[in-house]
């Protein structure tokens, strides 16, 4: 079947009434004191790969691009969307800016977004939908970053780019109609990686990041925490997965204690405030629960919560799924007040 009526099939059994979907689902799961919500079991048991499925780079980057929209929410029309180019030290990096028609055109927030993917896939194209809301519901601008991906370009290249883009940002703020002392980083998983190391990096810059925003962060690629044995399968991102995407971004096992791989082995006193959002059923958990805390004992001002019904991509599936959409509507406000 092809992606387009797959597409449509999920999401018209979000539509399903909820007694319904509670059967097809199977048996309630129960993992860790947390239960996981019976539409996103129902979405996992019918339309993710099956468990231990690893495929090609070239298969995980065309569905990445492909279901990205599969339940994100419709178009937001009024929000205008343009191509940007930062130059970082290995050339050009593509950017799209997302306006909302009500944004002020001179010192509007901005939020510079580093999509997820596993440093390996994830595009413009697969978080389209997903940085479109983000810019019409937090009413700021929104620059998604078209970073270099492994294998091809391993650790540090990528993470060099999202500097860049975000150094880019900064310094045309005034040209694009940005105000420097409002740009915020933000990202899912292991764009969640890329936005906590520009905060460290930039922490002492005349106009540093104000605020990180952490969607499922992946911050620790050093071990392995609790969460990775207990979610190591079946539920969407496993234990497998993240190993093999590690494998391929790392150029080796030294690269795992560089706090610009794993910001959770970085400095972090005087960064930018945090926002969190982790989701219960999700290998990557614990880590950024841990980083929130090592965060608060630092000092910094922290926003973390864990969406215990979810699974690791809820971003993407808040145009559809009321608890990720929820989740999703929470990351909007903060952004609405921080930003």
């Amino acid at each position: 079947m092809s992606s387009s009526p797959l597409k449509w099939a999920a999401r018209a059994a979000c539509r399903m009434p909820m007694p319904l979907i509670k059967r097809l689902a199977g048996p309630a799961r129960t993992v860790d004191g947390q239960q996981l919500d019976p539409l996103v079991q129902f979405m996992v048991r019918y339309f993710a790969d099956p468990p231990g499925t690893l495929d090609s780079v070239e298969k995980t980057r065309s569905g990445f691009d492909t279901q990205g929209d599969w339940l994100t929410h419709a178009p937001e029309p009024s929000v205008h969307a343009e191509r940007w180019v930062a130059q970082g030290p290995a050339g050009a990096v593509n950017c799209d800016i997302y306006r909302p028609a009500s944004l002020p055109r001179r010192d509007a927030p901005v939020l510079v977004f580093f999509h997820g993917g596993g440093h390996v896939a994830g595009s413009l194209v697969s978080h389209r939908d997903v940085c479109r809301q983000l810019a019409h519901e937090g009413q700021c601008a929104v620059v998604a970053v078209d970073y270099r991906l492994a294998p091809e370009h391993r650790f540090p290249v990528g993470i060099n780019d999202c500097l860049a883009a975000f150094d880019a940002v900064v310094e045309q703020a005034w040209q694009l109609g940005f105000d420097p002392a409002r740009i915020g980083v933000g990202g899912d998983s292991a764009g969640g990686n890329a936005a906590a190391v520009v905060a460290q990096q930039r922490r002492g810059a005349p106009c540093p990041p104000r605020l990180q925003m952490l969607w499922v962060p992946w911050v620790d690629m050093s071990q392995q925490s609790r969460s990775y044995e207990l979610f190591a399968e079946g539920y969407f991102l496993e234990k497998a997965k993240m190993e093999w995407y590690t494998d391929l971004y790392l150029r080796g096992p030294q690269d795992a204690l560089d706090s610009r791989a794993s910001p959770l082995l970085g400095d972090v006193q005087g960064v930018c405030p945090a926002v969190l959002w982790m989701a219960g059923f999700d290998p990557l958990r614990d880590e950024g629960m841990a980083y929130a805390a090592k965060l608060r004992a630092a000092g910094v001002p922290v926003h973390a919560k864990v969406f215990e019904g979810l699974v690791h991509p809820f971003l993407n599936v808040a145009g559809a799924v009321p608890a990720a959409r929820a989740a999703f509507a929470e990351a909007t406000t903060f952004l609405r007040a921080v930003l």
